[in-house]
């Protein structure tokens, strides 16, 4: 493994997330080539929290762009702040000023409202880390506009004329495959797919992200958590949901799992009601007390 790789495990791992290699790796081919980095896999594995522990490992800002549908280039990239425009104008009434000149300073930079995009374009102390969060949750037309931002990292402002990035920023794409991207935006990005962590891996995370856990509890949170995810579920619990559950054990100063425990702090990793029935009748929850 090449040292600037284990470099960015070892900084990772100072932020409490716990990276593989393969993660590591391609965080630093991402830097280290320019380019975007795509993310993909289930619900609650921790695909956000990479360029959230990027972000504070770089001492860089994160800026993030939560995709949902519907999402516009306005809502993503800026608008006009029109009430301050109005203001403008309007004290400006009794001015001297012609109406061209009048209008070209309410088309000015001071009253742009940046939206995400256009904040990590204009990020000027250091690259920042740009999250674009879910981006299968966006349409197509959105994810059309993305490629030429993604490709360039300048913005055309027809009042104000092109802006382009200081420094390109560390881009982070994650989706959890809700719909297929398009080829396009696949090509520009590098690729990484996370899946649901091993049980040595998960235990792992559990013993560094909840440090007051008892480590015979913890290892009972793991093994329950893996049993449920071989179940047929609707919702199948990611390790966010490990977490809640592990730092609600702690809250109640739990040492112990037992079918009581379980069944009052069960709606801490399973969010719908058929899936708890499924959960008590197939689990067997006498081999994981104690």
């Amino acid at each position: 493994m090449r040292e600037e790789v284990k470099q960015i495990q070892r900084l990772l791992e100072e932020q409490i997330y716990i990276a593989d290699a393969a993660v590591a790796t391609a965080l630093y081919l991402s830097m280290a080539l320019g380019k975007p980095l795509l993310i993909e896999g289930p619900a609650g594995v921790g695909k956000t929290e990479i360029a959230k522990a990027l972000a504070n490992a770089l001492g860089a800002r994160l800026i993030r762009l939560q995709c949902y549908e519907g999402l516009d280039t306005t809502t993503a990239l800026y608008e006009w702040n029109y009430p301050k425009q109005l203001l403008h104008l309007k004290l400006e009434e009794s001015s001297p000023a012609s109406e061209a000149e009048k209008e070209a300073a309410i088309f000015s930079e001071s009253f742009l409202l940046k939206r995400p995009l256009l904040q990590a374009i204009t990020e000027h102390e250091r690259a920042p880390v740009l999250l674009i969060d879910e981006i299968d949750r966006s349409d197509e037309e959105f994810e059309a506009f993305l490629l030429e931002v993604l490709s360039d990292f300048q913005v055309t402002i027809p009042e104000i004329g092109t802006i382009k990035a200081t420094h390109r920023p560390h881009v982070v794409l994650t989706s959890n495959r809700s719909r297929d991207l398009s080829d396009a935006l696949r090509r520009r990005c590098l690729y990484h797919w996370i899946d649901y962590p091993s049980a040595e891996k998960e235990l792992e995370i559990v013993r560094a992200r909840v440090p007051a856990i008892e480590a015979g509890l913890a290892a009972r949170v793991t093994s329950v958590m893996q049993a449920t995810r071989t179940m047929s579920l609707s919702k199948i619990p990611g390790v966010a949901e490990t977490l809640d559950w592990a730092n609600a054990l702690v809250a109640l100063q739990a040492t112990e799992l037992n079918s009581e425990i379980i069944a009052e702090t069960i709606g801490c990793f399973l969010k719908d009601e058929a899936d708890i029935a499924s959960f008590r009748a197939e689990l067997d929850v006498g081999r994981f007390e104690g």
